[in-house]
């Protein structure tokens, strides 16, 4: 295995869980998102520049896998994603696992774009820089994007306790 190899694979875990929340859950088709990424990254390892970020790199193959996928998915079959073990099917009630639902559930909901750069920016701790570079669009728009979405966020989990400003004549 080569050096570049050996760095890649070093970012399975956060293409893993970047795969999982953009394809809200369904873990076998994350999985596969993940490995087409992986095999083409491999593939294509000597297109690598030395210096850039491997990280922005594998996260740009990884969405256009994904968007290649979804062009070519968008008028199929809609699939159920089946529970791995019985836990999963037993309903914990604490208080955090309901909260961590409604939370994905809300990210669900999430048009696709706002959903990218929420995850990008939040979950993988991308700078805007990148997160424009990747997705092909200028810093200033990820970042307004990202401020709509985390207040759409708020609404959808009713977590808009911000204080409102009243108007005083």
């Amino acid at each position: 295995m080569t050096a570049i190899d050996q760095r890649i694979v070093a970012y399975i875990p956060r293409l893993r869980r970047y795969a999982q929340a953009l394809l809200k859950g369904h873990s076998s088709m994350a999985e596969d998102l993940v490995q087409d990424s992986l095999e083409r990254a491999l593939a294509r390892s000597h297109q690598f520049r030395e210096g850039t970020d491997l990280r922005a790199w594998l996260f740009t193959i990884m969405h256009n896998v994904y968007a290649n996928q979804i062009r070519r998915i968008s008028n199929g079959p809609d699939f159920v994603e089946l529970p791995e073990t019985i836990d999963e099917m037993t309903n914990d009630a604490s208080t955090a696992r309901l909260e961590l639902r409604d939370l994905q559930q809300a990210i669900a909901k999430l048009p696709l774009e706002q959903r990218k750069i929420l995850l990008l920016v939040t979950l993988e701790g991308l700078p805007y820089q990148q997160v424009a570079d990747m997705l092909g669009m200028p810093v200033g728009t990820v970042m307004s994007k990202l401020s709509r979405t985390r207040q759409h966020l708020r609404k959808l989990t009713h977590r808009d306790d911000a204080p409102h400003l009243r108007r005083i004549k």
